[in-house]
């Protein structure tokens, strides 16, 4: 069947949608630097002497799905709206969905990274016959909590924590107390959950485009690929009010722009579902008694 063309009619490309689409693209960028300068900063405390290339990567995790989630949102942008019906010959065609795949690769070894951190701390234990943060003051050992992280000296030792269960995280190089260690694993845990379910969403993203390139739109099959959709968006609403909670502004602004800039995907999608309709409609005024 040839494909039915995603782009939107010359009224809807002066859309003011468009426009706020654009800031939301924008301000994504500049927290992509925001990140990098933090990924920077933690993987000072956190990647030690001799590390691995593994490590490396896993340190800059957030960065590294960044540059991904920008080229798939590109890619996305370029078959849901900017592109032609012309423009999709098959080579085009292919490379898109093959530079795709590459990303998802790049986001899986994010789901790797953060399910690694999830099984290693669950083999941490109590640092034994140490009840006293001061223990690793002026060491290699860095302090964190809460995705905070300080050198430890004798001037700052007593008054970063005040409890006696200590551990050490991140392979060794960082030291947190009991609230701080049950606090990583949450932390963690959510960026487990919300890498997942961001995959999930891509892939149902994909096969919605897949469906519409084949006309189709509408039908139970397209109904629950959007149903389900939204299910995982309203999941990371609650991972937004989770980073919120715990204080990372940040984190949560980032959050709710990456929703939105794929919001404005699904927009681009719902307006090429209304012209595959369109057409439809037009074809079957046209040829009346054509099944």
């Amino acid at each position: 069947m040839e494909q039915v063309s995603p782009l939107p009619p010359q009224s809807m490309r002066r859309d003011p949608r468009q426009y706020i689409k654009l800031i939301v693209y924008v301000l994504l960028l500049v927290n992509f630097g925001n990140y990098i300068a933090e990924d920077m900063m933690i993987a000072s405390h956190t990647v030690g002497e001799g590390a691995t290339f593994l490590a490396w990567t896993a340190a800059f995790t957030t960065s590294i799905d960044l540059v991904a989630w920008f080229v798939l949102l590109f890619l996305f942008e370029l078959e849901t709206y900017l592109l032609s019906d012309e423009a999709f010959t098959k080579a085009r065609t292919r490379l898109i969905h093959g530079v795709r795949l590459v990303c998802y690769l790049f986001l899986a070894h994010g789901i790797f990274s953060y399910g690694n951190t999830v099984l290693e701390l669950r083999d941490v234990e109590q640092v034994a016959g140490v009840d006293n943060l001061c223990h690793w003051a002026d060491s290699d050992v860095s302090w964190g909590k809460n995705i905070y992280y300080e050198e430890l000296d004798q001037n700052n030792c007593q008054t970063l924590s005040q409890e006696s269960e200590f551990y050490l995280i991140e392979r060794g190089t960082v030291v947190t107390d009991g609230s701080g260690f049950e606090l990583e694993r949450q932390l963690t845990f959510i960026d487990l959950a919300e890498a997942s379910t961001w995959l999930l969403i891509l892939l149902f993203i994909e096969l919605g485009v897949r469906l519409q390139d084949r006309g189709v739109a509408g039908g139970p099959l397209l109904r629950t690929v959007l149903g389900i959709k939204f299910f995982f968006y309203t999941m990371l609403w609650g991972a937004a009010a989770f980073w919120l909670y715990h204080g990372h502004y940040l984190y949560a602004w980032d959050e709710a722009l990456w929703i939105f800039g794929f919001v404005a995907i699904e927009m681009n999608m719902s307006d090429w579902r209304k012209e595959i309709r369109a057409e439809e409609a037009e074809l079957a005024s046209a040829c009346p008694g054509k099944p």
